[in-house]
């Protein structure tokens, strides 16, 4: 059964169960709702939740659950002779559930009959063939193990559905009983409901905490794998990184210092640009601007942020990078030879500072406007300036606020990756030239992971490490930063 009508089903049974509760309760008090304790709603609404949370609980669970158990009861099935050498299970498996896949769509599609689906071919290529044709992506040519394996997936991926169907329409129609049996007048429906709505906010509080606790212990388990594998003194310490991952890491360079050297250089460098250019305009458009201007100008300036990273990308590699080698390249406008290439540092950093313009601007000009004009007044009324009362009153007091603005620009441009991975190369080494082509922790990380490399490969593990680092790092930054905050505040308050 599709998983959309299970849930349409569910739905149906929570319809019916409202309408046969609330009823039910009204019936129970010879139809006077005054003979009740709650309003008739809440008894259809106990009911209605008697339904779904049991149902959708059991669905969610299941579906998270079954993946897993799958693969652990499919992996079993495949002989050590089909993990080719220098390949390993996982692989192995994400093939498995590929053409698993393509089966599937193969048969939708009418491409192969369900009987073919079901029985070990006789010919790969052919049964291979077929899948392509369905437009699924596959290996040249399908091992036999692969086949069984992707059959037994099916096979239980169906049965697993099969079962969670069931399941989930038995605890639909307990709860459909459960809660009609409770419809009596003295039933405190209005409690009972209400505590259950309480407790569905909280559990939808809860997932963004719970979700950041999840993304954590993710880094944390895979970190300490990689530092299993790696010496942690060379990856912190290391000032050359040269991934090569042969003997599982015992060969390679991983030093994190460059990366992070790229990632900080490029960063201040988007800052400098993006800074000064959107306090500038937000003092402008909330102190200076009339309110034609302010409405013309702040939307424009805002469609900067909506602009996708990659469009950004190109343009500092199609048009910035070959402006700069024009004025700074050997043979340009000043006669120099410092840049190379188009792709460097400058290049990604101030395409990146213009990207950050409008979330500098837009949340310092709000800052700045939720400053109270009676300070202003008052500024004016001792015979300050209007400039003087920028300085010394307006911007002391959207200080803190403005601070906050620059913290995000800043976490911004320290996980901002497709504009270094096209405007800024892939070169990681320590250097103060911002003519030179540089990388960043996050392009690492892409690269890393891109592939069909197993989780717990090397490979892969090190960009867990570099994702941890990056997170410290910038976890560290808030802190020192919102202390700074609260301190100026104090002092200003």
């Amino acid at each position: 059964m599709p998983l959309a009508w299970l849930v349409i089903i569910v739905l149906a049974i929570a319809t019916a169960g409202y309408v046969v509760g609330r009823s039910r309760a009204l019936s129970a008090a010879g139809g006077n709702a005054r003979g009740l304790h709650s309003l008739p709603v809440y008894y259809g609404a106990n009911v209605a939740l008697k339904i779904i949370v049991p149902a959708f609980g059991i669905m969610i669970l299941w579906l998270l659950a079954q993946p897993w158990v799958i693969e652990r009861s499919v992996a079993t099935i495949i002989p050590d002779s089909a993990v080719a050498e220098g390949s390993n299970r996982g692989l192995v498996m994400a093939e498995v559930r590929r053409t698993a896949s393509g089966i599937v769509n193969a048969v939708a599609s009418g491409e192969m009959s369900r009987d073919v689906a079901e029985e070990q071919p006789g010919d790969l290529e052919e049964f291979t063939q077929r899948l392509k044709d369905a437009g699924q992506v596959v290996t040249s040519t399908l091992s036999a193990p692969v086949v069984a394996a992707a059959q037994r997936y099916n096979v239980l991926s169906a049965t697993g559905a099969l079962y969670m169907a069931g399941l989930v329409v038995l605890a639909s129609l307990a709860g459909l009983v459960f809660g009609i049996s409770e419809s009596r007048p003295d039933f405190r429906a209005r409690n009972v409901v209400e505590q259950g709505v309480r407790a569905l906010l909280i559990g939808a509080a809860s997932i963004a905490i719970l979700t950041t606790l999840g993304i954590v212990l993710s880094l944390v388990f895979n970190t300490i794998e990689f530092f299993r594998l790696y010496p942690a003194s060379h990856y912190f310490f290391s000032l050359e990184w040269a991934p090569s991952f042969s003997g599982r890491g015992g060969s390679s360079e991983l030093g994190v210092l460059p990366l992070l050297w790229g990632t900080f250089y490029i960063s201040i460098v988007a800052l400098i640009v993006a800074v000064p250019i959107g306090l500038f305009a937000a003092i402008y458009l909330s102190e200076y601007a009339s309110h034609r201007t302010r409405a013309f100008a702040k939307p424009l300036l805002e469609v900067l942020a909506g602009i996708p990273t990659i469009v950004y990308g190109l343009f500092a590699l199609l048009t910035v990078g070959p402006l700069l080698v024009s004025v700074f390249g050997d043979g340009g406008l000043l006669g120099v030879d410092w840049q190379g290439g188009g792709r460097a540092v400058i290049t990604a950093g101030g395409v990146m500072g213009i990207m950050l313009i409008p979330f500098v601007s837009s949340l310092s000009d709000d800052i700045i406007n939720a400053v109270p004009q009676a300070m202003r007044d008052g500024s004016y009324g001792l015979g300050a300036t209007k400039s003087e009362t920028i300085r010394q009153v307006v911007l002391p007091a959207a200080l803190p606020g403005i601070v906050g603005a620059v913290l995000l620009a800043a976490s911004r441009a320290i996980g901002e990756t497709m504009i270094v991975v096209l405007g800024a190369g892939a070169a990681a080494r320590l250097s103060l030239n911002p003519f030179e082509a540089m990388t960043t922790v996050t392009a690492k990380i892409v690269s890393q992971l891109t592939g069909d490399s197993d989780f717990a490969s090397p490979e892969a593990l090190v960009a867990f490490a570099l994702g941890m680092t990056l997170f410290i790092l910038t976890l560290g930054l808030n802190v020192v930063a919102l202390y700074i905050v609260r301190t100026y505040r104090e002092q200003y308050d």
